[in-house]
């Protein structure tokens, strides 16, 4: 497959970030399944493994300003607005240098400072608090946008169809994906919606939407570009359907024996890094060496990481009372 074509309009620095991206990505969520292995985790673990395109092609075509407002398969979307590896594996483990401190696990965590609404586990919440914030921009005249998404089980809720419902109706400056990942936990979509294509459920709030090959790096990146552009010149939300599979369980407790085997075989051709190296070395931006190179970089920041959670203290009992209520200081910026 000639991936080139589709890649013309991005620089070779941001398709080489974005490779590196995608390689530390996969490395910080492998070294957090294995500590979940070891019992060393506190609660579960949700990878994105094989839709890391995904996360890192959204998040690196918006503006620092902007704000993302996650969810639990979005890891390369917290690397990228600057959560370290061992920030991000101290929040795992309950460590007081966590983002929460040691209050919440897994990717239960933000900052709004790097434009990271805090995300929670019901699936589809973060959609209207995205509208919020986009309201916020276009009342005060910022040209910002808000980047928000769920998987496709959670476009089955009722805060996925409000949020729709109210951004199209006030042309909100945000931007609303799905990573369709073919199943809601254990529930295939074709016994979740009786259509074929997620994105047809932007047509009921007059909005446009888009179907995106979510295991292409590039295809991600430009896409989002485009709905980015229109909701920051004031042209209203875009509903993005980013097409991929998940490759591992629900969670890691989950062996996943509900998927057929074929389907997995068939979407590990697609994987997103081996897509990404194909298309690097057709455009002559890297090969075998490089790729290799990148991965021990990656692999070098993860175990720096481990050993600096590992060693960092858990929270003494006091600090767990410390920033729990928002006070009036704690706007968003």
């Amino acid at each position: 497959m000639n991936q080139a074509p589709v890649a013309q309009d991005i620089k070779r620095s941001d398709l080489l970030e974005m490779y590196y991206y995608l390689r530390l990505t996969r490395s910080v969520e492998d070294r957090i399944t294995a500590l979940y292995r070891q019992g060393r985790i506190v609660g579960g673990v949700y990878t994105s493994h094989g839709m890391e395109a995904i996360a890192v092609g959204y998040a690196s075509a918006l503006n620092p300003e902007d704000v993302i407002a996650p969810f639990h398969r979005d890891m390369g979307a917290f690397l990228i607005r600057g959560f370290s590896p061992g920030e991000i594996i101290s929040q795992y483990l309950g460590k007081q240098a966590g983002p929460t401190k040691g209050k919440d696990g897994n990717v239960h965590m933000g900052d709004l400072k790097r434009g990271v609404i805090g995300f929670v586990s019901h699936l589809a919440d973060n959609m209207p608090v995205a509208a919020g914030a986009a309201l916020a921009f276009k009342i005060r005249g910022e040209s910002r946008v808000a980047f928000a998404g769920t998987g496709d089980g959670g476009t089955s809720r009722g805060d996925f169809h409000e949020a729709m419902n109210f951004a199209a109706v006030r042309k909100l400056p945000v931007v609303y994906f799905c990573t369709n990942n073919q199943y809601a936990y254990s529930t295939p979509v074709r016994y979740q919606m009786a259509i074929a294509d997620v994105v047809e459920r932007a047509k009921a709030y007059g909005m446009p939407g888009e179907i995106v090959d979510g295991n292409d790096v590039a295809a991600v990146y430009l896409a989002s570009k485009r709905a980015i552009a229109k909701a920051r010149s004031g042209g209203g939300p875009t509903f993005l359907e980013f097409k991929t599979m998940r490759m591992h369980g629900h969670s890691e407790h989950d062996a996943a024996t509900y998927v057929p085997r074929a389907l997995l075989e068939q979407w590990k051709a697609k994987d997103p890094i081996v897509r990404a190296e194909r298309l690097l070395a057709q455009l002559g931006y890297g090969d075998e060496s490089y790729f290799h190179e990148v991965g021990e970089r990656a692999k070098k920041e993860v175990e720096a990481g481990t050993a600096f959670a590992e060693q960092s203290p858990l929270p003494e009992g006091p600090e767990t009372l410390v920033g729990v209520f928002a006070t009036e200081n704690e706007v968003l910026p």
